[in-house]
């Protein structure tokens, strides 16, 4: 999973998430990790504590954040049982290699993450030189696209756009958007290969091996 934005709850049961075996922060803003006391009930169904991997900023903020499921000696209740792991370049998961790519939220160097030929890169407003070659070769890219006004932390739509031109992946998809864009009006006017994402949205990724 990558975030655990408040609604984890309503959207795993909605869409029948019956197992979680890791989460991967991209940067600790609260619409990104106040879902994540409700991983406790995957802790319970599976007999063990959730993986979770962020840069030490996030991580630092989890731990403060949710700083009832860390603290020592405690007894009794349902706490989230969370093992934090801090990311400082490409690591496995398994066989899976998941590379960070960093990327700016205004002033703030937060995570995207690249795994296989699929790319997640949520509340960005610029690319730093050295995360354009880690875009190569994509089948698919998911990539915010807030509003068409600007937004000092968050690509416009046009923004978007110029950098789905720039990586040429297989296949775009808008995320992270607002309630400025209506979703068909939208949806009408992207170049062909481009569309809106929607809760419930299955996507096959290419896992490395």
């Amino acid at each position: 999973m990558i975030d655990t934005s408040p609604d984890l709850r309503s959207q795993a049961l909605a869409f029948g998430v019956e197992a979680l075996d890791v989460v991967l922060f991209t940067h600790s803003h609260a619409d990104h990790i106040l879902g994540l006391d409700d991983v406790r009930a995957f802790n319970e169904r599976q007999g063990r504590p959730i993986s979770c991997y962020g840069d030490e900023a996030t991580l630092a903020e989890v731990r403060r954040t949710f700083a009832y499921a860390f603290r020592d000696g405690h007894v009794g209740g349902w706490l989230p049982r969370l093992l934090l792991f801090p990311v400082a370049g490409p690591f496995c998961l398994g066989r899976q290699v998941v590379v960070p790519v960093p990327i700016w939220h205004g002033r703030r160097q937060i995570l995207g993450y690249r795994i296989g030929d699929f790319a997640y890169l949520t509340d960005c407003s610029g690319i730093p030189g050295g995360s354009w070659p880690l875009l190569d070769g994509l089948d698919t890219l998911a990539i915010g696209a807030l509003r068409d006004r600007p937004h000092p932390t968050h690509f416009t739509v046009s923004e978007a756009l110029e950098v789905i031109g720039r990586v040429r992946p297989g296949r775009a998809l808008l995320t992270h958007v607002c309630h400025d864009l209506g979703h068909a009006a939208t949806a009408a006017r992207l170049p062909p290969g481009v569309e809106l994402a929607y809760d419930g949205l299955v996507v096959d990724v290419h896992a490395s091996a």
